[in-house]
């Protein structure tokens, strides 16, 4: 079974491409995804998330 996760955000920064010392592909880069409600100043806070791809 593959877990499968759809976010909607802003990238942080340009994506980084690497490839292993086999050949493989590999992509890492940070998303900025907004919260669904707002802190007790009324403020949006965002939750910044690593992600890393394969292939």
């Amino acid at each position: 079974m593959i877990n499968r996760v759809i976010l909607t955000g802003r990238l942080t920064k340009d994506p980084e491409l690497k490839y292993t010392s086999s050949g493989t592909a590999v992509g890492s880069f940070s998303l900025a995804v907004n919260r669904q409600f707002t802190n007790a100043n009324g403020d949006r806070e965002a939750d910044f998330i690593n992600c890393v791809i394969w292939r």
